[in-house]
């Protein structure tokens, strides 16, 4: 919160400021009021139960988001014990690590070598059932094990919290660089200091600058100078995420994370987010929206298909983007070349071209690219006039993302 400032005036006409640290009561309120971002659509009872830390809650939307980032539709415990039997190799890669050590409450190493026990056999599919049947009784999986609302809305829960954590702890959340909007806006020209003026849009440098000229040794009244600002408008700004069947698992879990953060600090600062997931087709879109909760709850819900076609996906994105000027921005996250189409490279190009004649600009954040794809990812970032990152480390991808926002905004 920012601290709060007051003023007295000598009979001199010098000016002296006092500044008042924030109350805890500030913060509280400043903690409550970006709570209501996650609030506004998501059942109270989950979102008080993962934000006291209820361990087995947490686990239960681990476990649905995990579900979301391997495409597994339905939790069955007979099929996941049947598969851990016939070919553990196999199984690992399907369902991931995380999911499975959630599921056994064992790590999979553990897990392969005690495989041919009969008795830890018959443990293991005792412990499956029950984690699965706890998570129908608490409404998260329907009886057949698929997933419905309730069990989404707590996934996008746990993956909203994680990554708030994360942002947080690695202090990405208060950039720099980043203008301001609506009635505050980006600082523009200098004016004499008024009464009624904010003090904190006070410009000391330029009013020490009028003193000096003036021959003044005292900063006075009629010295000061505060700066007028140009509201520069809402940007608009698609998350474009390929969900290609090599984005299962980590790839798309970080991804999305991501996305969440875009859509977090974006949102906060009055811009809107919107969405496109896209594999051999466009699989999902959301216009830019300020609804936090509605998009939250459909990156979670992403899943990886097969291939990957960029064209339907920058023309999907041109249709998203409002009609008139404004800043208009798509970025997009793959970590392939496009394969769908007869000439899928042509054809893409033509579609950054085409978003462009629409005053959108793109970036691309290529994902551990090969030389032919980052030679193509230059190309379409050199023509839709953006950036374009290479990402080795998935660590630094949330941050690579915000980054892209950051600089957007400071244009």
């Amino acid at each position: 919160m920012p601290s709060s400032c007051t003023s007295t005036t000598s009979s001199s006409g010098v000016v002296a400021f006092s500044v008042e640290a924030p109350q805890l009561e500030d913060v509280e309120r400043a903690e409550e009021a970006s709570g209501k971002l996650a609030s506004q659509f998501l059942d109270d009872k989950l979102m008080h139960s993962v934000l006291a830390a209820d361990p087995k809650t947490i686990e239960h939307g681990k476990l649905i988001e995990e579900a979301f980032n391997h495409s597994i539709g339905t939790f069955v415990p007979d099929m996941i014990f049947a598969n851990l039997i016939r070919n553990f190799s196999i199984a690992r890669q399907l369902y991931g690590e995380t999911m499975l050590r959630l599921l056994t409450s064992y790590s999979p190493n553990y897990l392969q070598r005690n495989l041919g026990i009969p008795e830890f056999r018959k443990e293991l599919q005792k412990a499956i059932t029950e984690r699965i049947e706890q998570m129908k009784q608490q409404g998260l999986l329907t009886e057949d094990g698929s997933i419905p609302q309730k069990g989404v809305e707590l996934a996008s829960i746990v993956v909203y919290v994680e990554e708030l954590d994360r942002l947080i702890a690695h202090g990405l959340l208060g950039q720099k660089g980043i203008k301001q909007h609506a009635a505050y806006g980006e600082p523009g020209v200098t004016k004499p200091f008024r009464r009624g003026d904010r003090y904190k849009d006070l410009a000391l440098r330029p009013s020490i600058r009028r003193a000096v000229v003036r021959g003044h040794r005292q900063l006075l009244v009629q010295d000061l100078q505060s700066r007028e600002h140009q509201s520069k408008g809402t940007m608009h700004i698609v998350y474009a995420l390929d969900a290609s069947a090599s984005m299962r698992g980590k790839k798309l879990e970080t991804c999305k994370k991501a996305g969440v953060a875009l859509a977090y600090k974006a949102i906060a600062e009055k811009d809107k987010v919107g969405l496109v997931v896209f594999g051999t087709e466009v699989k999902d879109a959301v216009r830019p929206t300020d609804d936090f909760g509605f998009l939250l709850q459909h990156i979670t819900q992403i899943t990886a298909s097969r291939q990957t076609d960029f064209a339907s996906m920058i023309r999907k994105a041109i249709e998203l983007f409002p009609p008139g000027h404004g800043t208009k921005h798509l970025i997009v996250l793959t970590d392939a070349l496009p394969t769908v189409g007869e000439e899928p490279e042509r054809q893409t190009l033509e579609a950054v071209s085409a978003a462009r004649a629409q005053g959108i600009t793109i970036s691309l954040i290529g994902i551990q690219l090969d030389a032919k794809g980052t030679a193509l990812a230059e190309q379409m970032a050199r023509l839709g006039e953006g950036t374009f990152t290479v990402v080795h480390d998935l660590e630094e991808l949330d941050r690579l993302v915000l980054l892209d926002y950051y600089t957007l905004a400071a244009r």
